[in-house]
C-alpha cells in the first residue's frame, strides 16, 4: 500500500476527532450556552468515575490473558522513556529560550507529559474501520485497540500525576523577582483565558486529582547559589520525598487493576465474560455505559480548549515553537528508534497494532491534565492555553503525517 493512501487513511481518524471538537467548542460558546462551565464538570465527573473505568475494565477483561501480561511489560518502560527523554528536550528549551522562571515547569510538563489516554480512545476504534488499516479485521482491531489504550491511559495517568504534577509543583516555587523576570524576546499575543482554569480543565481519567494534591509539602525558594549537582539532587529528592501513591490509584486505574484480574483469571472471565457467560449482563452493561466515554472525552476537549482562544495572553514564539519540536518531531524520531531497536531486539512481540500504539505515544500533543496542574499551584494558566491551542490546532497535521509513516513502517 502506497504511503499516500496511508496518509489519507490516517486522516479520517484525525478529522473525526476535530470534527466532534468543533462540536464541542461549539456547544461551549456564548451562541449555544449548552456545554457551559458547569455542565463539563458534571460531564467530566461521569466520564472520570463510571464511563472511563468501565471502557477500561470490559476491553482489557476481554482480551488480557496471562500469556499476553507478560507480553504487554513494554509499554510503561516506553511511556517512561518518553517522559524522560521529553525532560531533558524541554530542560533544553527552558535554556535556549529563557522564559520566565514561573513557567518553566509548564513547559518542561508541556514537553514530557504527552496524551497517551484519550486521544488514543478516539482514533484507534476509527483507524481500524479503514480498509488501509493493517491490522486485521476490525472487531478485533478495535477490542485489542481499546485494550491497548486504556492501558496507556492508566499508565500515563500514574506517570502525569507522579512525575509531570511534582515537577511543575517545585519549578512553581520561585521568588517574585525570578517570576517577573522577562527575558528580551518579543512576545506573540493569543486569545487566551482571562479566567483561572477550573477543575473540569482535568482530562477525563483525571478529575478527581484536581480535587486531591499528591503532596502537601511545601518548599521554600533557595536564593542562595548552589551547584547544578547539589540543586539537581534537592529537586528529585523533593519529588520522590512527596508521593502520596494512595492518590495514584484513580478509579482508571482500579479499573485496569480490576480487568487485568478477570482476564487473568480463567474461571472468573468464563463467568462473566463471552456469549455464553451466566454472567454476561455484567459485561454487556459495562460495556454499554463505556460506550458513552469517547464521544464525552472529545466533547469536553473541545469545550476546554475553546478557553485558549479567549483573552490575552502573551507567550514567546520561541516557546511555543519549542514545545512543537520537542512534542512533534524530536520525541517521534527518538520513539522510532526506540520502539524499533526494541523489536529487533526481541523485547517488543511482533504485533502491529501494539507497536502503532507504542510509536504513537511518542507524537502526541501534551496532556490536558498539565491546565490543571498550573491552576492548582496558580502559575501560567492562560499561558498554558495559548500553547494548548497551537498544539492541538497543529496536532491535526502532526498526528495524521506520523501516523501514516507508522503504518507504512508497519505494513507488509
Amino acid at each position: 500500500m502506497g504511503l499516500l493512501e496511508l496518509f489519507v487513511t490516517a486522516c479520517v481518524p484525525v478529522v473525526n476527532m476535530l470534527l466532534v471538537t468543533s462540536v464541542g467548542s461549539f456547544l461551549a460558546s456564548d451562541f449555544a450556552g449548552i456545554l457551559t462551565k458547569e455542565a463539563r464538570k458534571h460531564l467530566n465527573n461521569l466520564v472520570f468515575y463510571l464511563f472511563n473505568p468501565s471502557l477500561i475494565a470490559t476491553y482489557l477483561a476481554k482480551t488480557i490473558t496471562i500469556e499476553s501480561l507478560g507480553k504487554l511489560w513494554f509499554m510503561p518502560v516506553n511511556v517512561l522513556l518518553s517522559f524522560i527523554f521529553g525532560l531533558f528536550f524541554g530542560w533544553i528549551v527552558v535554556q535556549v529560550t529563557r522564559p520566565p522562571a514561573r513557567l518553566n515547569g509548564l513547559i518542561l510538563g508541556c514537553c514530557s507529559a504527552g496524551n497517551v489516554g484519550n486521544i488514543f480512545l478516539i482514533i484507534i476504534p476509527a483507524l481500524c474501520k479503514e480498509k488501509g488499516s493493517p491490522f486485521g479485521a476490525p472487531d478485533a482491531c478495535k477490542t485489542y485497540g481499546l485494550a491497548y489504550s486504556s492501558l496507556s491511559l492508566a499508565i500515563g495517568a500514574v506517570f502525569l500525576w507522579s512525575i509531570a504534577y511534582n515537577i511543575i509543583r517545585v519549578t512553581s516555587q520561585v521568588s517574585e523577582g525570578d517570576g517577573d523576570a522577562r527575558t528580551n524576546q518579543p512576545t506573540v499575543l493569543i486569545s487566551s483565558a482571562t479566567e483561572p482554569v477550573s477543575e473540569e480543565k482535568c482530562s477525563t481519567s483525571n478529575t478527581n486529582e484536581c480535587k486531591l494534591p499528591l503532596i502537601s509539602t511545601d518548599i521554600p525558594p533557595n536564593k542562595s547559589k548552589v551547584p547544578l549537582s547539589e540543586r539537581a539532587r534537592q529537586f528529585l529528592s523533593s519529588i520522590a520525598g512527596g508521593l502520596d501513591f494512595k492518590k495514584l490509584f484513580a478509579p482508571s486505574t482500579i479499573a485496569v487493576i480490576v480487568g487485568l484480574i478477570l482476564g487473568a483469571t480463567p474461571l472468573i472471565k468464563n463467568v462473566i465474560i463471552g456469549e455464553n457467560a451466566p454472567l454476561r449482563a455484567l459485561q454487556e452493561s459495562a460495556q454499554l455505559i463505556g460506550g458513552a466515554a469517547v464521544p464525552a472525552v472529545t466533547l469536553i476537549m473541545g469545550g476546554n480548549l475553546l478557553k485558549g482562544v479567549r483573552g490575552r495572553a502573551s507567550v514567546q514564539p520561541s516557546v511555543i515553537a519549542g514545545v512543537i519540536v520537542v512534542r512533534y518531531i524530536l520525541l517521534p524520531l527518538l520513539g522510532t528508534v526506540l520502539v524499533n531497536g526494541a523489536v529487533r531486539l526481541g523485547l517488543v512481540q511482533p504485533d502491529p497494532l501494539y507497536q502503532f500504539i507504542l510509536l504513537l505515544q511518542h507524537a502526541v500533543p501534551p496532556a490536558m491534565n498539565i491546565g490543571t496542574m498550573t491552576q492548582l499551584f496558580g502559575v501560567g494558566e492562560s499561558e498554558c492555553s495559548v500553547i494548548f491551542v497551537w498544539a492541538y490546532a497543529l496536532a491535526s497535521v502532526a498526528v495524521t503525517a506520523w501516523s501514516a509513516f507508522f503504518l507504512w513502517t508497519l505494513s507488509p
